[in-house]
């Protein structure tokens, strides 16, 4: 029997580990453990490790709940867990002695490890954030836990085919996937279309939600294990199923085979991919039932669970907080206020105080294209009552407004949720929320004066900033443990594992001669790593000895892959007119996933591509460039290449990136940044200096100015500047082995619109910052320095750092200690 492993020395836990990793294998396939193939090993080691954590997880629920604490429920769209075997290993504190055991039964850990598939639940960053701030929950004691979509497909895997991003399904649960658990007993009801009715009853208006659509939400936990404790938090995921088991036999006997299982299909659609291209309206609907369903089951959940404690339903913000992770789960808002109003009787006044109390927003973005709006007929059909409570909302917010703006119409149609036949959801957020923040200090200020301006003038004291942060025991424990095992020795500790900001101390050794070939050995073996991969994957072979500068993020026009690729192209007619000219050797490495309707960001991949193609194949570049595209970014991938990175890419246009954590991986691992001053770069510039980072570019004020006043031309630039001239003729000229006009849409983005992101009037700039570079990196003690402070500085990017400021100023909750 698979039990505890409390109290167990160092050899009775191997003997144990080997014992019921062999007994698993045996009751899971009826096979001798010799024959076990490497998958097969992965899905037992991984149910016995879960097991493992049951104890835990289940002591952590029973405390939670006898001792009243309070909640935190972070709703987002994204979780980009990664792997997890590894995590939860590092996290129970066994993954040596579990190498160990492994070994003496002639398996390899790093085999088994391999073998996991990872979940297809998240894109970018902000799935990325959301995973890391689970970690630092549970790690830290809070009691926090996730509500998202058990997508059964991710966004996409991505395949590069002759240049060009090809999507195909990413079927990640092909095969079951060992770290969840079904909870069909907590399934709720989420109501789809139908029409609302109002009658008094008591002499009170009351809603009645009539002909809807039901549809089961089937919650399936993750545990979330925490690192050197015995809190173990949940992630709930929900999955569509139909309500009922409906298979129409009539049409079935008809021959009308479609007909007899489309309901089914139609329900099992909502939970089926990730971002449904949204160039339609039919995926837009789709996107618009995911957000609501996963709010609706969640929402419903927790008050049930609320409500199982026997308090008063007006005490819930004292035991619950809800922090909704951008505008996709703001449905969260009604939905709560639809609850409390429909099914517990409360009146309305009540019910907003309780659910403004409830629910905190943070804002990711402000890109007016990414602060969702809806249709109004659409959520009016889709989801009626929730329209007439948003209506309802709208309508008492605006009158107050009215009120204290002294008439003015236009001011309050600023301000308005619905507003010219559309629902705006970051109004929303804002108004039904206690508290917003943004998630770097210029991205905050920036909502406070330009996108929020009016609504900071309203409710200064719900805005608040909350800089992004990354879990260094993924980015740095498991990523790079040859590092982290180096920061331990040097600091003579591990305690910084658990209190990141002991990694400053690092930065005291910056001039140490030995700790700098000891952190530029063990770069250099994670280059020799990665170089290794690309062989053997691309057929490419790159020098571990070239900078290996490195821009893995999502592609978007912003982001300005574009401007990295077109200095590339600069540098290699440089080299084209002189081939003896000086340029230290550069392996450029690019990583990204373009949504499927975005073409320009599927154009710019191709042009890297074709640029990678030229660069490559050219004897005259004298192996001085090299330009890799690694296909399908994900996790996974970032883990092989976050620690060989020397130059970290972090370009986007300021103002535009609200935060970025890419930039907080790389420096953790010791990667310089060449950077806008944008988002969480300009932390990353106070936290290591200005001699340990590289700036260039148009500063936030300035873009921002230009987009209000105008004043920059494009085709002026083209014009007077022969480099970006020649550069923009090779993009529709015969320069490129593609079809005729395969880079026009590049073209009419940086020429005929008048490049909207800057990317040709900072390339002066940013050329200037890689010469820069070019010269740091051949100064080998500077470098080196450079990248000790990186690291040590890391620490204060730490997502418990971030965590601790939430727990503290946003939901008031405390570290609790789970019992043995």
């Amino acid at each position: 029997m698979i039990g505890g492993i409390k109290g167990l020395s160092k050899e009775e836990l191997k003997e144990k580990i080997k014992q019921d990793f062999q007994r698993k294998i045996i009751s899971l396939f009826a096979i001798d453990p010799k024959e076990a193939t490497t998958y097969q090993q992965y899905l037992a080691l991984g149910e016995v490790i879960k097991e493992y954590s049951f104890e835990r997880w289940l002591q952590t629920n029973k405390y939670y709940k006898q001792n009243d604490v309070k909640q935190v429920y972070y709703f987002s769209i994204e979780f980009l867990l990664g792997k997890l075997l590894v995590n939860n290993l590092i996290n129970l504190g066994i993954r040596d002695v579990c190498r160990e055991a492994l070994s003496e039964l002639g398996i390899t850990l790093e085999d088994i490890e391999e073998a996991e598939r990872e979940p297809g639940l998240g894109n970018g960053g902000l799935g990325r954030l959301a995973a890391c701030f689970l970690d630092s929950m549970a790690s830290m004691g809070l009691a926090g836990h996730g509500n998202g979509i058990r997508y059964r497909y991710g966004l996409f895997e991505q395949k590069i085919q002759n240049g060009y991003q090809v999507e195909v399904p990413d079927n990640w649960l092909s095969e079951e996937y060992v770290w969840e658990v079904k909870r069909s007993d907590r399934a709720c009801i989420v109501k789809f279309g139908g029409t609302v009715r109002f009658d008094i009853v008591d002499g009170k208006l009351k809603a009645f939600h009539e002909n809807y659509e039901p549809v089961w939400a089937i919650p399936y936990d993750i545990p979330i294990i925490g690192y050197g404790c015995n809190t173990v938090n949940t992630l709930r995921l929900w999955s569509a199923e139909p309500f009922e088991n409906v298979f129409d036999f009539a049409s079935f006997s008809r021959g009308d085979y479609i007909k007899a299982v489309e309901y089914r299909y139609m329900v099992q659609s909502i939970t089926q991919v990730l971002y449904p291209d949204d160039t339609n309206e039919q995926n837009r609907i789709l996107r618009l039932k995911q957000e609501y369903f996963f709010v609706s089951a969640g929402v419903q959940s927790i008050i049930r669970s609320f409500k199982k404690r026997g308090k008063p339903i007006y005490e819930l913000p004292n035991y619950v907080m809800i922090q909704i992770n951008d505008t996709h789960p703001a449905l969260v808002i009604p939905e709560l206020m639809r609850i409390l109003i429909d099914e517990e009787g409360l009146p309305w006044e009540n019910a907003w105080d309780i659910t403004t109390k409830t629910v905190a927003y943070t804002n990711h973005t402000i890109m007016v294209e990414a602060l969702e709006k809806w249709p109004i007929d659409m959520v009016k059909t889709l989801l009626p009552r929730i329209y007439t409570i948003i209506e309802e909302i709208n309508r008492r917010f605006c009158s107050e407004m009215l009120e204290r703006t002294g008439g003015d119409w236009q001011k309050v149609c600023n301000m308005a949720i619905i507003h010219d036949g559309q629902i705006n959801m970051a109004h929303l957020a804002v108004i039904g929320s206690s508290s917003v923040n943004g998630v770097s200090k210029l991205h905050t200020e920036i909502l406070k004066n330009e996108v929020l301006k009016c609504f900071y003038t309203l409710y200064p004291e719900k805005f608040n900033n909350k800089t992004n942060g990354i879990t260094h025991r993924r980015w740095l424990v498991e990523a790079n443990p040859d590092l982290a095992r180096l920061i331990s020795e040097t600091l003579q500790t591990d305690r910084w594992i658990k209190e990141p900001m002991l990694m400053l101390r690092f930065k005291d050794f910056a001039e140490d001669k030995l700790t700098q070939e000891l952190v530029a050995n063990i770069k250099f073996n994670n280059k020799v790593k990665l170089a290794k991969y690309i062989k053997e994957k691309y057929n490419i072979i790159v020098d571990p000895r070239s900078i290996f500068d490195v821009q893995a993020k999502r592609l978007h026009a912003y982001k300005r892959q574009l401007l990295n690729a077109l200095h590339i192209l600069h540098l290699y007619n440089m080299l084209k007119e002189n081939s003896s000219l000086d340029i230290y050797p550069r392996t450029f490495i690019f990583a990204a996933k373009a949504a499927p309707g975005y073409i320009l960001a599927k154009k710019i991949i191709k042009l890297i591509n074709s640029i990678a193609e030229k660069v490559n194949k050219d004897p005259d570049v004298k192996d001085k460039l090299k330009v890799v595209f690694l296909e399908n970014y994900c996790v996974s991938l970032a883990e092989k290449i976050i620690p060989a990175a020397d130059v970290s890419e972090q370009i986007s246009t300021a103002s535009k990136e609200a935060s970025g954590t890419g930039n907080m991986k790389f420096m953790m691992n010791g990667a310089i940044t060449i950077g806008t001053l944008d988002g969480a770069n300009v932390e990353i510039k106070e936290a290591v200096g200005d001699e340990n980072i590289v700036i260039f570019g148009l500063l936030a004020e300035e873009v921002l100015d230009y987009y209000k006043n105008g004043g920059y031309s494009s085709s002026q630039l083209y014009q007077k500047d022969l480099r970006i001239r020649r550069l923009i003729d090779q993009l529709i000229g015969n320069f490129f082995d593609v079809p005729s006009g395969e880079f026009m849409d590049i073209y009419n983005h940086l020429i005929t619109y008048n490049d909207e992101y800057f990317v040709l009037k900072d390339f002066d700039s940013y050329h200037e910052a890689q010469m820069k570079i070019d010269k740091l990196y051949r100064d080998t003690k500077r470098w080196r320095k450079m990248m000790i402070i990186n690291i040590g500085a890391s620490g204060i990017f730490s997502s418990d750092n971030t965590i601790q400021k939430y727990a503290d100023e946003i939901w008031h909750i405390k570290r609790v200690e789970i019992p043995d």
